[in-house]
């Protein structure tokens, strides 16, 4: 009970072009789906985007899935644009253009990355008795969360930077009677981290 899960977050951003968004404007996260051994969970995406709209330097964000649909097929794992120059040519398609404008769509963020549980150790016994039951062991593992963040001008039609966040963290779950697990929110920082860079990357502060 005297431990304490432990995380550590790191932000990186690269900025390639100048940045700003109107009150009228908006942006949608999307997830990257092209990999054959992961895919960007679409709770991570929701988690990033209720962020970014949140507070007072909230921005708009158009719900991926509703994004998705409203532009199927366009925007399916298979066919998605994976360059700004796939995107240039996909707006030469009337329902495309005519939709993100009508969504107010200024950038599109595309946000790949996973996170991977490594170095589990230790272990935890179970059983009944007449007097009752109980656990006793102990066990731990380490989650780390990748995620990258690309950001898509859609008026100028380039890619304006790219923010990383890296978010690492220890759990462990002891057992006495009960197993009483102190689990790192690893996932949730990443997040957090992500979101809040990325709105003052778009804002252009």
């Amino acid at each position: 009970l005297l431990l304490a899960n432990c995380t550590s977050t790191t932000v990186d951003e690269f900025r390639q072009g100048e940045t700003g968004i109107e009150s009228d404007e908006a942006i949608v996260i999307l997830g990257r789906r092209q990999a054959s051994d992961y895919e960007t969970r679409a709770d991570f995406v929701d988690c990033v985007g209720d962020q970014v709209n949140r507070g007072s330097d909230g921005i708009n964000v158009v719900p991926e899935q509703q994004f998705v649909d409203a532009l199927f097929p366009w925007f399916e794992p298979r066919t998605a644009p994976l360059r700004t120059q796939d995107l240039e040519r996909l707006m030469t398609e009337e329902i495309v253009a005519d939709k993100i404008d009508e969504f107010g769509i200024r950038y599109i963020v595309w946000v790949d990355g996973f996170t991977e549980t490594t170095g589990r150790s230790g272990s935890i016994s179970c059983a009944i008795g007449p007097g009752g039951g109980g656990c006793f062991g102990f066990g731990s593992w380490e989650d780390d969360s990748e995620f990258d963040a690309r950001i898509w001008d859609v008026g100028e039609m380039t890619s304006v930077g790219t923010i990383s966040t890296d978010a690492t963290g220890q759990s462990y779950l002891p057992a006495v009677v009960v197993p009483i697990p102190l689990i790192a929110r690893v996932e949730a920082n990443a997040c957090s981290s992500l979101a809040n860079q990325l709105k003052s990357f778009v804002n252009g502060s």
